[in-house]
């Protein structure tokens, strides 16, 4: 299997190339995806593929988030696999009759006679934009039934856990932090945090619903996701060299949740932090906390721990957002008092 070096972005890209390529039922929609020679998206995701695939696949919508998934799950409803994108995650807020209350609800409404085999790409994640372009939106999806939950940390599972969404007959919500996405082939992130990996460039899947532990540890789990996994494994090296021995978990799918792995390691560590950008309260770290609470409260040396976001919107300016989102010094002092307790 032959590999190339990818940054998140092309590694989505990639991803919905082979999609469409395999499948003439995938179809792209959103804003400023298919002008000629274009954008690609908000964030360049999907440039190209109009040339490519033309722009019946690839197709431009106006500013109209609630026609973008009204549209996408209609498609999907008939047997097509739409995969329609918000140039900003919060932007969803203006379609979530669509969402909650129609893509989430037709397969159970119908008695299992339809499906919505459709995929909603968020950018997410504070990115010096203010308020209204900066959350974390998991919760909100993880809460409501009939919706499954994504987000990768890193260009190697999004490639692979974007091929599992599209071709998944439910619904998913795939999040997608602003600041993992790169800069090659488009705009870039001022203050990036981006991986380059090597990524198969043929068609492979990884199965929604599964975590990953990317750091085996003995004194404490630390469960993250996006953008604050990388923060999470910074953590564990610093802990490291305290002798704090961090095992790191990447919450690569949120619904289906596979509990067991956290399980099995919070019975190994005893410890637990659950490291998030969203806000601290309803969080869906809260969630993971009390299911890990109800299956391992007596091999637990120390109650389980978070650090989020504070239960403020998040700001513009560059050193209030500095503050709001948990930053690796938090982490580490985190788990050395939880360690200490």
């Amino acid at each position: 299997m032959s590999t190339r070096e990818m940054t998140m972005v092309e590694a989505l890209r990639d991803g919905l190339r082979v999609a469409m390529l395999s499948d003439p039922a995938v179809f792209l929609i959103g804003e400023d995806l298919g002008i000629p020679g274009g954008f690609g998206g908000g964030f360049t995701v999907t440039l190209g593929l109009s040339d490519e695939f033309g722009h019946a696949r690839v197709m431009d919508t106006p500013i109209s988030e609630i026609a973008i998934v009204g549209a996408a799950v209609g498609a999907a409803l008939v047997g097509m696999r739409p995969v329609a994108e918000m140039q900003y995650g919060d932007f969803v807020f203006c379609a979530m009759d669509q969402v909650v209350n129609q893509a989430a609800k037709m397969h159970y409404m119908s008695n299992g006679q339809v499906s919505v085999p459709m995929v909603l790409r968020l950018p997410v994640g504070a990115s010096a934009r203010g308020a209204q372009h900066a959350q974390s939106t998991e919760a909100w999806f993880m809460h409501t039934p009939g919706l499954k939950v994504v987000c990768p940390s890193n260009p190697y599972d999004a490639k692979g856990l974007l091929l599992a969404a599209i071709r998944d007959n439910n619904p998913v919500v795939f999040l997608e932090h602003k600041l993992l996405y790169g800069g090659k082939g488009g705009r870039k992130e001022s203050s990036s945090a981006a991986k380059v990996v090597s990524v198969p460039e043929e068609d492979y899947e990884i199965p929604l619903g599964t975590v990953a532990v990317k750091r085996q540890g003995s004194d404490l789990t630390l469960l993250a996701n996006m953008l604050m996994l990388h923060r999470a494994m910074d953590a564990a090296q610093e802990l490291d060299q305290q002798g704090v021995h961090a095992e790191v978990i990447d919450m690569r799918c949120l619904v289906p949740l596979d509990m067991q792995p956290l399980i099995a390691s919070a019975q190994k560590t005893g410890r637990v932090l659950i490291v998030e950008e969203d806000n601290l309260t309803g969080g869906w770290g809260a969630e993971v906390a009390a299911r890990l609470s109800e299956a391992v409260f007596f091999h637990l040396d120390a109650p389980i721990t978070r650090v989020a976001a504070p239960d403020t919107p998040a700001p513009t300016a560059p050193v209030l957002e500095h503050e709001y989102v948990p930053s690796v010094q938090r982490v580490v002092a985190a788990a050395l008092k939880l360690v200490a307790g």
